[in-house]
This record gives structure tokens, sequence and C-alpha cells, in this order.
């Protein structure tokens, strides 16, 4: 008797974990938390210029970007970090306007080594200024054609270990070394991400809560699958970016049986998009789940003052108080409003505070809940066809301007 089915089991969390170990045999982002920095350090050690330029886009600039973002306002860094990921020209000329080319360390990054984008800039920039070794660093994979054109032209380079994604490389050459340049701790960056890897793998607290979160979105995704980041500071704007890239390209998939899956996510900044997107989640359609993050010390004792304003009396009882304490009392109104309608799935991340390990970790912390989401939904977290399709139309069409 022969027997056929397209229909998949509820998988229990032991078969999903050791699915995920045996991943890290061939995924290379899982490994980046053990690896040595001394080269990168080494490296950004001996860079002279005062600004860096990164020349890239996608997952070449979306993580670094974040935690960029995230610390850059509370280290005493010693170069300024731009990032150029775009073609759109009006940005590309504003940028480039703004900067002393002559004093500029040039960072492209491709794992391809052919992205279109990045190519496209590289030579713009190249027009406008020699690129040669003494201001340019290249960082691809081993065997690109940008790897060939750097070798040739002597300028230094960094490898992108093949089994690792772009989306999943923030941790690899590709966020580390721009970030160790500009002068921030790359080793606290990845004890950060490496708590979270063996807290994971060692079935403790964050094995138990990412395997948790991952049953019930993918369980719900039919009904749920929107998933809302609502963050709670403005330096997490780069992080919530990051986040829709990695979750968008990696869980949007057609699954082994054929059918269309896919988490949606969004990602929006608070106390701004409570007057606009939280009426959308109050009130709207319940098809969409809740993350609040937090972060728990700003570093910052900025005070509203006791200046008395005409006519706005009844609004003094908030003088005195700290924007940091303000911003998390209006997070936490907000959490409470939603756990109040009892209908919208939400949870809370607190991170500790603007440091490199708070940003790590919560880095480190998607990556695996990403992975995770995509074993329980039986589709590959790792490729991104639906992507490559469009780049090889856009390459037709430019061989035949």
């Amino acid at each position: 008797m022969n027997y056929k089915h397209n229909f998949n089991p509820t998988l229990s969390d032991t078969h999903i974990f050791n699915e995920i170990k045996k991943e890290t045999q061939h995924i290379g982002y899982y490994n980046l938390v053990h690896q040595d920095t001394t080269a990168f350090k080494e490296y950004a050690k001996n860079v002279k210029q005062k600004n860096i330029v990164v020349i890239g886009i996608g997952g070449s600039t979306l993580g670094t970007y974040a935690i960029y973002k995230f610390l850059k306002h509370s280290k005493t860094l010693t170069k300024k970090l731009y990032f150029l990921e775009t073609t759109d020209p009006i940005d590309i000329k504003a940028k480039v306007n703004s900067i002393d080319l002559k004093d500029t360390l040039f960072v492209i990054i491709s794992k391809s080594g052919t992205t279109i984008e990045t190519v496209s800039i590289f030579k713009y920039i190249h027009s406008l200024v020699a690129c040669d070794k003494n201001n340019t660093l290249v960082i691809t994979e081993n065997d690109s054609k940008l790897n060939t054109y750097a070798q040739k032209n002597g300028m230094h380079t960094f490898e992108i270990p093949k089994n690792v994604g772009g989306r999943f490389s923030v941790f690899s050459a590709v966020g580390l070394v721009p970030l160790a340049i500009v002068g921030i701790d790359i080793d606290k960056l990845l004890i950060g991400a490496k708590e979270m890897h063996d807290s994971f793998f060692n079935k403790e607290e964050q094995y138990k809560r990412i395997l948790k979160k991952a049953r019930f979105f993918v369980e719900n995704k039919n009904n749920t699958n929107m998933n809302v980041v609502f963050s709670y500071s403005s330096r997490l704007e780069g992080f919530n970016k990051w986040y829709i890239q990695l979750w968008g390209e990696s869980l949007g998939k057609v699954d082994i049986n054929g059918t269309r899956v896919g988490l949606t996510p969004m990602g929006i900044i608070g106390p701004i998009d409570q007057h606009s997107f939280l009426q959308l989640i109050v009130e709207g359609r319940r098809d969409k789940t809740v993350t609040v993050v937090k972060v728990d010390d700003f570093d910052n004792t900025l005070t509203i003052p006791h200046t008395k304003l005409e006519g706005l009396e009844e609004l003094d009882y908030i003088d005195g108080l700290e924007f940091s304490k303000l911003i998390n009392m209006q997070a936490d109104a907000t959490i409470e409003s939603l756990n109040n309608l009892r209908d919208i799935p939400c949870d809370v991340i607190v991170m500790d505070g603007v440091r490199e390990s708070s940003i790590s970790s919560l880095m480190y912390e998607y990556e695996l809940l990403t992975s995770v989401c995509a074993k329980f939904m039986y589709i590959n977290a790792y490729d991104q066809p639906g992507v490559e399709s469009g780049k090889i139309i856009l390459k037709n069409k430019l061989k035949k301007k």
C-alpha cells in the first residue's frame, strides 16, 4: 500500500531544538559569537581618517546602522560613520556634500560582490575621489569579483563567510569592522550575543522564551500574522528597520507543500506612534501581535523644568520629571491599555541600558527567533528567491538600455 500526504504535524520543542542544533553545523551566524576579533581591532586601530563611509545595502548596512544608531549618542566615538545605501540621487548628493571625502575611509560591503546598488555608488564615489588601498576597505566573499578587484588594487579585505547570510551578518566583519573603527567595543557586542546564544543552547530562560513565542506566532499565523515591534526609544529606529528585513526576507516564503506563508513585520516608535498607529492596533482588526521594547536606563537625566506657562498650569504635575521616566511611563501605559483589552497578544522586552551588550543581545535573540519560527513553518529562513528574481529582471533591463 502506498501513502502520501501534504499536511504537517505540530512539531515539539525538542524536535525544533534538535533541528536548530543541526543547523549550527552549516549555518554560520550561530557561531559568530565565538570568533576572534583581533584582526578587526588591529585594522581599526590604524585607520587615520575621521569619516567612515559604508557603501552597501540591506544586510550589508542595516545591522551596523542599528547598533550605531542605538549607541552613538552615549559613547565618545573617535570617528563619524555614514551609510550610502540607496540609488536615490538626492540622498547620494546630500550625503556626499556633507562629508570631507579626502578624509574618508570607504568601506565597500557586498556579499556577492556584484550588488548593483553598491557598485553603482562605488563608481560614483570613485569618480569624485581616487579610491585606492589607502582609503578603501572591501568586505565580501573571498571568491567574489569584488574581492578580485580589491586584491588587484592592493586593497585590504575582510571575508564574509559563505554560510553567513547578509541579513544575519551583523556580527561578522560586515558589522564589527566599521563599528570597531569608529570606537565601539565589539568584544562587548559579542558578549551580549554570546549570553543570548548560551542561554538558548543551554536550555535556560531564553530557550523557553523563544520557543514559546515562536510557537505562538506560527500556530496563530492565520489570525495574527502581523507582528508589530513597538520600540520606546528613537535610538531603536535602526533596530526596527533591521528587524523588518530580517523577518520579512526570512519568513515570507513558500513552504514545503507549496503554500505561501509569512509573518509580516512592522516597526514603530513610541511615543510618536501612540498618536497614529496605536489607534489601528487598539480599535482595528485583531490581526496583530505587539512586542513592546523598553530601555530601562537611558543614561540621561534630562528633566522637564519648572517653567510656568500661563494657561497650562494644570500640567504642572510633569515638572521635575526626567524625560527617561516619562517615556517609560508612556510605554507602561500603552502596555496596560493593551493588556486590559485581553484580545491583543502582547509581550514586553526590557533592555537594561544603552550599552553594547543590550543591543547585541536583542538582535541575536531576534535572529534565533527567526530561525525557530522558520522551523515551525517548514520553510528555509536563509534564501530569498523572491528578491533574486527581481535582481535578475533588473540586470536584464540594464543590459538592454
